[in-house]
């Protein structure tokens, strides 16, 4: 099987504007296809901004809205799968805020939708809901990929859950900020050792408002290296999930084998 190339966009885009942030997805869908890519990754709410507050409600969409259908032609015009966060409605529950992020495949048809679980700060708690499906996947490109978002990421018996149900890249669409560049430093290399799968993190970068976010977006092995990293500003960065070098590195690496789960008990 053969390696899949996966492209980082760390950018924060322009607040507020949808269309150009489009736009700019666009054109990076393009540039990671020139160069292989097979799937690209945006940031947390990539479409709109994060330091968007009140302007939430307004700029929320259905998972298949408008910037969704926009996103599918992207897709299928430069023939990679594209996965981005952005804040979504629920029409069925009253209009309930969800800070999302979706798959959709090279074809143009939706292969996964996530709800963030676990909210960061004030603006997340004021304005979304909490997802409650702690492990979303979809079947591509031979692989089985899950989907977080960001802090979901921190907490190891998320990721966790996500190597036990046989994820093998686990895309993470970001919005890191200021001083927390510990975690695609050491976290995300680390949780990809630990669990055996390869993490896709793609963070924001520059102010914004009230936040300032640090970039470092990164591609983790399971061997806990980093086979991409961009810097701290605009950036694409792309690096191969190897479904081979995978499958010798579960082999290799026992923590899942010697697992034992009836001493864990007290953890939930």
């Amino acid at each position: 099987m053969p390696a899949l190339r996966t492209a980082l966009l760390q950018s924060s885009g322009e607040l507020g504007d949808v269309a150009a942030n489009l736009k700019i997805l666009d054109e990076a869908a393009g540039r990671a296809a020139a160069a292989g890519a097979g799937l690209l990754l945006a940031p947390e709410l990539f479409l709109t901004g994060y330091a968007i507050g009140a302007d939430i409600a307004r700029l929320a969409e259905p998972a298949d809205g408008p910037s969704a259908r926009a996103v599918a032609a992207i897709a299928v015009r430069h023939g990679l799968a594209v996965g981005y966060g952005y804040p979504e409605r629920d029409t069925e529950q009253h209009g309930v805020l969800y800070n999302s992020a979706q798959l959709i495949g090279a074809d143009g048809v939706p292969l996964a939708q996530y709800r963030k679980t676990h909210l960061f700060g004030d603006f997340e708690l004021t304005w979304f809901t909490p997802g409650d499906r702690p492990v979303v996947q979809a079947e591509f490109a031979g692989l089985t990929v899950g989907m977080m978002i960001c802090y979901d990421v921190e907490f190891p018996e998320n990721v966790r859950a996500h190597a036990l149900a046989g994820t093998d890249l686990l895309l993470v669409p970001t919005a890191l900020m200021h001083p927390a560049e510990v975690v695609p430093l050491s976290v995300v290399p680390v949780r990809a050792f630990e669990n055996q799968l390869y993490i896709a993190y793609a963070n924001r970068t520059g102010p914004e408002k009230e936040f300032e976010f640090v970039g470092l977006s990164t591609l983790a092995g399971p061997d806990g290296t980093a086979r991409a990293r961009a810097g701290r500003g605009e950036d694409l960065v792309l690096g191969d999930v190897d479904p081979a070098f995978l499958a010798a590195s579960r082999e290799e690496n026992p923590y899942l084998r010697d697992r034992r789960p009836g001493l864990y008990g007290s953890l939930v």
